[in-house]
């Protein structure tokens, strides 16, 4: 993962982790809840509701949506991007929240 501060050095506790979710968006890897897969019925069902809610965010640049974002405002992020590819291969701060016992993931 990609490791971007907003504007404060690399060893202060409050500096935002942000991963790369294609095409130069990026969110905040604390918000993250969840990376799933989009061809599920249950997963398409949630994409359309947040789009009825006016909740659903498109970072896929027109291409195809291989991942699916969701974050903790109940927002719905479609990315273009493999997990992998965004860095979310089972390294980096999720896992470390994981290895800590928050279950929010």
């Amino acid at each position: 993962m990609t490791r971007r501060t907003m504007g404060r050095t690399e060893g202060q506790a409050d500096a935002m982790e942000l991963v790369r979710i294609g095409y130069g968006n990026l969110v905040s890897a604390s918000r993250l809840v969840a990376v799933v897969g989009p061809d599920s019925a249950p997963v398409r069902r949630l994409v359309q509701e947040a789009r009825d809610r006016g909740s659903l965010i498109d970072a896929s640049s027109g291409r195809k949506t291989r991942s699916i974002l969701v974050m903790d405002s109940d927002h719905v992020i479609l990315s273009a991007l493999t997990p992998e590819e965004m860095g979310l291969d089972g390294a980096g701060p999720l896992r470390d929240r994981a290895k800590e016992g928050d279950r929010t993931l």
